[in-house]
């Protein structure tokens, strides 16, 4: 099954602050906020929600599409994608704009303040989803990952007009997006992926309760942070899968990116979504053990241990297949 994923591509900018943010605020001036946070670590790494998503599925072994809009300074990134199994061939480069950036500052206590800017992003709305398809040929799988929101409303009806399954992750852009938005974002898409706070934001942007979410969707993936996710159908008892356990988070940033890469390479495979959650959890598992989105690597038998101890010998069994690529 061959995957597109439109979505942001960034920069990413990552701080640590050795303190905590909560001894900062006053409570009795939480309306007039002037901080500012000595960081003692300063990371630049690639990211982007959909870079992120495109680089896990290409470590993994497909060749994902990868859909967005950049500026010229995309260059280098372009190569390294490049080289790790993404189709950056369909992404724009604007002529105005920077690449977007993202600043994120991580607490000790994992707490995270973040900034986004947008620059080249703001032109995903000029690119033709139809003219991806010609390029590349049927696509089993649209992701639809956080962009410019215009860009994100055009390629789903795009998925619609062409008869495309498409999955709908609309993330922190749901900040942004009214009732009439979300849900032609939503509505019809065959996964749908948010995380816990993100889903009580969805019904009530949508005015919608959940069981009437999942009325529009064919499933609703909810990641739970150390709890691992949530998978719902209508009219069936949901499912849980734990995460895998992680003695010492490095950095969290990228790990539900990591985990809708392994989600949606075992949905590729054919493999039971029980599994393709399985997988998910160990690739969020590895990105935690590094800082950056894009920094870690994927080893076929570090995998095998990490799904073998959290999960069991069935889950390996329907996985290990497929890890032929990994060393």
């Amino acid at each position: 099954m061959r995957i597109a994923v439109t979505g942001s591509i960034a920069t990413d900018h990552l701080m640590t602050f050795p303190g905590r943010f909560t001894d900062q605020f006053l409570a009795d001036r939480l309306d007039r906020v002037s901080l500012s946070f000595l960081a003692d670590r300063l990371e630049i790494r690639r990211g982007g929600v959909a870079a992120n998503i495109s680089f896990g599925l290409g470590m993994l072994g497909l060749r994902p599409v990868l859909v967005g809009a950049v500026g010229s300074d995309f260059e280098p990134y372009r190569v390294r994608l490049k080289q790790h199994g993404v189709d950056t061939d369909s992404v724009r480069i604007s002529a105005e704009l920077h690449t977007a950036r993202f600043l994120c500052t991580t607490d000790r206590m994992q707490n995270q303040i973040a900034t986004f800017y947008a620059g080249a992003m703001t032109e995903a709305k000029e690119i033709d989803l139809c003219a991806v398809i010609r390029r590349v040929g049927r696509l089993g799988l649209v992701m639809i990952s956080p962009d410019d929101p215009e860009a994100m409303v055009r390629h789903t009806r795009a998925c619609r007009k062409h008869g495309i399954a498409f999955a709908a992750d609309p993330a922190q852009q749901l900040a942004g997006l009214g009732r009439e938005e979300t849900l032609e974002l939503v509505t019809g898409a065959r996964w749908l992926f948010t995380n816990e706070y993100e889903a009580a934001l969805l019904q009530e942007r949508t005015r919608l309760t959940g069981e009437q979410i999942l009325g529009r969707v064919g499933c609703w993936v909810t990641t739970l942070g150390a709890q691992g996710v949530r998978i719902e159908r209508e009219g069936q008892p949901p499912l849980t899968v734990p995460a895998v356990d992680v003695a010492g988070v490095v950095d969290p940033t990228g790990a539900g990116d990591g985990f809708r890469a392994g989600f949606l390479a075992g949905l590729a495979w054919g493999v039971p979504e029980l599994h393709a959650a399985q997988l998910g959890c160990a690739v969020a598992a590895t990105v935690l053990d590094y800082v950056g989105t894009q920094e870690y690597r994927l080893y076929r038998d570090s995998l095998v241990c990490r799904l073998r101890t959290s999960y069991g010998p069935e889950s390996v069994a329907h996985l290990v297949a497929h890890f032929r690529d990994l060393t």
